[in-house]
């Protein structure tokens, strides 16, 4: 019988896959050698493999450079990274590489961006997408970067009183666009997004707020579901009603040439995953096209904000197993050395699955286990996966250290959990590693962050 953890995944799901492979019964994610990592630094340990975040980049710019050549599609597209999905500097200083633009969300994303610019990776004809509620200190700093001569800083109106609060502040001649607030999911508990002006209101805040104000240019529309981009009813019925708006508002306006239509890409959380990205986005820009024709309009200028796209698969989280605890007669309960809902937030949260498996030990025969972390919390438990309500892993061996490794995990983490702060039973933030690779291919690690101490968080506690 085939009853060793290597069978169960080949059995399971087409193996060895593009990013996975095993050698001598240990994983390797993109051709890095994990336990190597492992025995270098420790565990619990985060890392991220930066030159994932191009390749997600160059691949989104190719299937719309290929839609709009099928289409016939006669304006440009911008790719825009999604700030909120992860700040640190070295994501952006990979993304940048890539001639992409930026959407911010709130006043400190300003402050980023004029300390990339600082240091040569950021450049003043590059956009700048404001997206969110614009708090006092948001308004000013966008402000500040249009002062500076920032040329293509695209403030996105969020309700009916930004407008006024942004001509208040900037003396020059000045872009914005309008979100629309779409009209969410059956599933959700909202009918309206909180989000935008709502698509009735569209045409008339234009006319009365904007279309008389001399020194204000309405060059975007911007849109944005919830539930992202996917192949369903309710997403092609949103963009329909998104482009008519655009295709109604191009007629009014003239200056008006640019279609946001946000992000939601959505990312490889399965082994078993598949999503036809050539298809929906092809798709995309074929409906756009065709309703464009249809109101005898120019087709717009594409931008997207794309953020778990972006960095999502470029990150990884490992634990180690340090005890097992059988319960009762069914469940066993394999500890790890760190805690789900401080470190991966998600998964407590909004019960996000990625993918998990076990990084050595693929030899040995496998059982079904819990996964519990170390907080005194009753949900801070792992113990499914997207295609399986349940999990797996080699059977424990007191002579041999078993490791485990969430993948995908690259988006938002960090910003949800909290970055160098405290956490849930004070639970430490695990060390960080960044790998990136050479002019000649050689994998280099580095490490950006150690695993925080008690003083860290003793001091922010006032002790």
């Amino acid at each position: 019988m085939k009853t060793k953890y290597v069978d169960l995944i080949e059995q399971t799901y087409e193996w060895p896959q593009p990013e996975f492979q095993v050698e001598d019964n240990e994983l390797k994610f993109h051709d890095i050698y994990l336990m190597d990592i492992v025995k270098k630094y420790g565990t619990p340990l985060k890392l991220t493999y930066l030159p994932i975040i191009s390749k997600q980049i160059e691949k989104a710019k190719m299937f719309f450079k290929v839609a709009m050549a099928k289409a016939n599609y006669e304006a440009e597209y911008h790719y825009c990274y999604c700030t909120k999905s992860s700040h640190f500097s070295f994501v952006l200083e990979e993304a940048l590489k890539n001639n992409i633009h930026i959407e911010t969300s709130s006043a400190y994303d300003i402050n980023i961006i004029e300390k990339l610019a600082e240091k040569g990776l950021f450049h003043k004809h590059q956009y700048v997408i404001c997206n969110g509620y614009k708090l006092p200190q948001y308004i000013e700093n966008i402000a500040r970067l249009i002062e500076n001569k920032y040329e293509n800083v695209i403030p996105i109106i969020d309700n009916f009183n930004e407008v006024n609060h942004l001509t208040e502040k900037i003396t020059k001649k000045f872009k914005i666009g309008i979100r629309i607030a779409s009209e969410e999911a059956p599933k959700f508990d909202f009918y309206t997004s909180r989000l935008g002006i709502a698509y009735k209101d569209i045409v008339p805040f234009y006319k009365i707020q904007i279309k008389g104000k001399k020194n204000v240019e309405l060059k975007m529309l911007h849109f944005f579901i919830n539930t992202g981009i996917t192949d369903t009813a309710y997403y092609w019925s949103e963009l329909a009603k998104c482009v008519r708006v655009y295709c109604e508002l191009k007629k009014i306006c003239s200056t008006l040439d640019s279609l946001n239509i946000g992000g939601g890409l959505p990312i490889k959380n399965s082994l078993n995953y598949q999503f036809d990205y050539e298809y929906l986005i092809e798709e995309i820009i074929a409906q756009i096209k065709r309703t464009c024709d249809d109101y005898g309009v120019q087709e717009p200028n594409i931008f997207t904000e794309f953020g778990s796209f972006t960095v999502g698969e470029s990150g990884a989280t490992i634990f180690k197993i340090i005890d097992q605890k059988p319960q009762n007669d069914r469940e066993k309960w394999n500890m790890i050395d760190s805690s789900f809902m401080t470190t991966l937030p998600d998964a407590w949260a909004i019960n996000k699955r990625f993918i998990m498996l076990a990084l050595n030990n693929w030899d040995k025969e496998y059982e079904r286990v819990f996964l519990g972390g170390l907080t005194c919390d009753s949900d801070d438990f792992y113990n499914s996966e997207v295609n399986s309500n349940a999990i797996y892993l080699p059977v424990l061996d007191a002579d041999e250290p078993q490791y485990i490794g969430f993948f995908h995990t690259g988006a938002y983490q960090e910003s949800i959990g909290g970055f160098g702060g405290t956490q849930h039973c004070l639970t430490p933030a695990p060390k960080h590693i960044i790998i990136s690779k050479n002019e000649n291919g050689d994998i280099k690690t580095k490490l950006f962050a150690k695993e925080q101490d008690y003083k860290s968080m003793l001091e922010i506690l006032g002790y």
